[in-house]
């Protein structure tokens, strides 16, 4: 069934930006089950494009008259080369070379809303829709190549985006050809979900894996060569016409609000005008120098603010004494009480403590807005555009669908860090002075008001029989995993909401590990405190990089490492007896033989190096349905205490792999993340303010500290679907160090980060 179509002049803009240029091939659909239009062959007029909606193609693929693909991907790349992934399903399904597939993500005005980054969803997920969509624009092109070529369908095949007929190659039609000046006006089905459960699906059935020949190679990425020579724009590159630039300030005790304002101490500075609504305050002038000027020289009087904080040396006893806001003890397996109860069982009991941590970006956010009567188009580095647009729209008190929200990249990223509350504070700015707003603050800005990841206490016990663990109790206890959303869909959850208004009670929550020991009886739970200030807090706290993965299975694996010990039982074997499934199995043989592992009881693998002594822990998770597997080794300087993390091999399995070299290197960034925050990374804070606000109050791993080797073993399932691997290697690393400090020193650490002053104060346990 053919469309109608519209003259030219009749065609509107307003939404969906044309991107592509006159004559592209658009694919497109939307909610109902309708038979695929037939593309206009060339020389038609072109139909309207569809507006940007899940079911329809054209919101999913483009192809362009010279033959390049667009795919539009409703999720940003934060660094991790997700966006090559992408290009590589979409350019499998369309049978097109994969250096003509370009990715747009992360803009509002051109993507789908897929759920933003999140939960390593990026290929697990939106690669599943991306692979649907490109799949039927394939049949869709293949369809029109018959007619043209007036051949059946059976009797094409396509290479290079060029369908020919089989046995008489010359004759042949290329996508672009196919295009002319017309667009797919084709249906999909779609779930009527958004975010990261959308499907929207045509009839095409996608390739089997014995078909793939792009998927599980490693393409190059694309953005190394501009970062390494400077070319590449990050969102503080950008400049927009007419800006003017913006910084907001923060009290310097937590919760005082301006009680007044002297703006003449300002007026000598280019610009400069003071903004203020509600408790928000902030400034602009015409220069970044001038914010900054402006920022020191602006003189406030701020209330009489008594934050309930104290000296963070409290931290776990007030975590241990302060009634939870919200528990939940799970659903017992077994019966845990009898069991411990055991006559001649051994018990063991241990406690383990984790920090508040920072994104500590590697610059503070930076964000552009420009508020106008009819629109608003925000730049910035958050994770979730979307998202960003409906928070911000309910922010300014506008129609979501006049809010334009592109991601661009950051400084940082991984979790919700500081990127969504700078682009609401430029967003306010920027409405109240009429001009786009270039909003960045200080270091500290980054440091102390980020959203934190929780600190908490966790407590394991257990009971064993011939070796075995028969009953087993992990509980947790800390601040709440998040206090503001880890999306920035309500203004509430926005700094610069809270400041000016808006209030939500959070929803408490904590967690316990993820793993497939088999242990008959078990009993596993959490218990979730309040932030130590109800509004604005610089302790709040939402998402961080593997949400409560690392301290969780920190507390679980040290605690099987300690249990091992005191039975005389090899780390690794000791995992392999509750383990069942055979692909938690294999991981862990597989890590165990690449590393060489010397089995023996626990503690016995230390050594020398020049600079101190040498250990070896281990550790396992799983995240979803992605299993990992790390032996650490490490070094530990017997006079200062340093800890120098220096080399891992990590077995991964994650599905299906789509780009070996890709998936490697974002493993080895989990790998130096999480080992910098195992051993370095600790908010402090004071009973007035966050305290560890510059990289020497909170320092991370550097260049000098970072591990020698990375090894990945990479355990490939083609018959399983991609799981995620963003997150996942992170979650074992602060235990495999751990425990190959123990093995080290005889020293067992319960308490992160290891800093050299606390390893060196521990005692010995041997």
């Amino acid at each position: 069934m053919n469309a109608p179509v519209p003259a030219p002049e009749s065609v509107s803009l307003a939404r969906r930006r044309f991107l592509i240029g006159a004559g592209a091939l658009v694919v497109i659909a939307p909610a109902a089950a309708h038979a695929a239009g037939a593309l206009k062959p060339g020389g038609a007029s072109p139909a309207a494009k569809p507006a940007l909606h899940p079911a329809e193609l054209d919101s999913w693929i483009a192809v362009s008259p010279d033959g390049t693909v667009t795919a539009f991907f409703g999720k940003p790349d934060v660094g991790q080369g997700v966006d090559v992934a992408i290009a590589q399903i979409v350019a499998e399904e369309l049978d097109v070379h994969v250096d003509k597939v370009a990715v747009v993500g992360g803009d509002t005005d051109l993507t789908c809303n897929q759920g933003g980054v999140s939960g390593s969803t990026g290929v697990q997920m939106g690669g599943r829709q991306m692979r649907l969509a490109a799949a039927e624009a394939r049949r869709l092109l293949v369809e029109q190549a018959a007619v043209k070529l007036g051949v059946p369908v059976e009797r094409l095949s396509v290479d290079g985006g060029v369908v020919s007929v089989v046995g008489d190659p010359a004759k042949r039609v290329t996508y672009a050809e196919l295009v002319g000046s017309g667009y797919f006006h084709a249906k999909l089905e779609w779930n009527n979900q958004m975010g990261n459960g959308l499907i929207a699906s045509g009839k095409a059935k996608p390739k089997t894996v014995d078909q793939y020949r792009l998927v599980g190679t490693s393409v190059p990425r694309r953005d190394i060569a501009g970062k390494i020579f400077g070319t590449f724009e990050y969102i503080a590159d950008m400049k927009v016409p007419g800006m003017v630039y913006g910084r907001v300030i923060r009290p310097p005790v937590a919760g005082a609000v301006p009680a007044s304002v002297d703006e003449s101490s300002i007026a000598h500075i280019k610009g400069a005008k003071v903004v203020r609504k509600g408790d928000f305050i902030g400034l602009v002038t015409d220069s970044e120098w001038g914010t900054v000027q402006a920022s020191r020289a602006l003189k406030i009087t701020w209330s009489d603010a008594k934050p309930p904080f104290f000296d963070d040396a409290g931290l776990y006893d007030y975590i241990r004494k302060t009634p939870a806001a919200r528990s939940d003890m799970g659903k017992p397996v077994g019966d845990f009480d009898a069991a411990f109860a055991t006559k001649g069982a051994r018990t063991f009991a241990f406690e383990y403590e984790w920090p508040f941590q920072s994104h500590s970006s590697m610059a503070p956010a930076c964000a552009i807005a420009d508020v106008k009567a009819d629109g608003v188009t925000l730049w910035h580095s958050s994770q979730k555009p979307h998202a960003t647009s409906e928070g911000i729209a309910k922010l300014l008190g506008r129609p979501v669908a006049t809010v334009r929200s592109v991601s661009v990249a950051g400084p940082g990223s991984y979790g919700r860090n500081d990127a969504g509350d700078a682009a609401a504070d430029a967003a306010i700015l920027s409405a109240a002075v009429g001009k786009p707003v270039r909003l960045q603050g200080g270091r500290a800005d980054g440091h102390a008001w980020d959203p934190k990841g929780a600190a908490s206490v966790h407590k394991a016990r257990a009971a064993v029989v011939d070796g075995k663990i028969i009953a087993y109790e992990f509980m947790s206890k800390g601040f709440n995993r998040a206090d503001v959303a880890t999306a920035e869909s309500n203004a509430s959850d926005l700094l610069a909401g809270q400041l000016t208004g808006f209030e939500a009670p959070p929803a408490y929550g904590f967690g316990t590990p993820e793993e497939a020991y088999q242990i008959p009886n078990r009993r596993m739970g959490w218990e979730a405190i309040p932030t130590l200030l109800a509004k604005a807090s610089p302790l709040r706290t939402s998402h961080l990089r593997d949400p409560l993965g690392p301290q969780l299975h920190f507390a679980s694996e040290v605690f099987m490492d300690e249990v091992a010990f005191a039975l005389g039982a090899d780390p690794v074997d000791f995992r392999l007896r509750h383990l069942t499934d055979p692909r938690h199995r294999e991981v862990i043989e597989a890590v165990a033989h690449a590393g060489r592992w010397a089995p023996g009881p626990a503690g016995t693998r230390q050594g020398d190096f020049a600079d101190g002594l040498t250990g070896r822990g281990f550790a396992y998770s799983q995240r979803g349905d992605t299993i990992v597997a790390v032996i650490a080794d490490v070094v530990v300087n017997q006079e200062t205490g340093r800890v120098w993390p220096i080399g891992f091999y990590v077995a991964h399995d994650c599905g299906l792999i789509v780009n070996p070299q890709g998936l490697k290197q974002c493993i080895e960034g989990n790998v130096v993340h999480g080992a910098s925050r195992a051993c370095n990374e600790e908010v402090r804070f004071d009973a007035k303010n966050v305290t560890s606000v510059d990289w020497a109050t909170y320092p991370i791993l550097d260049i000098m500290e970072a591990p020698e080797r990375i090894e990945v073993i990479l355990i490939n399932r083609p018959e399983r679907p991609p799981s995620g691997a963003g997150e996942p290697s992170t979650r074992p690393i602060a235990a495999a160090i751990s425990n190959a400090i123990f093995e080290a020193t005889g020293k067992r650490m319960r308490r992160a980060p290891f800093t050299a002053a606390r390893v060196k104060a521990a005692k010995s346990l041997v």
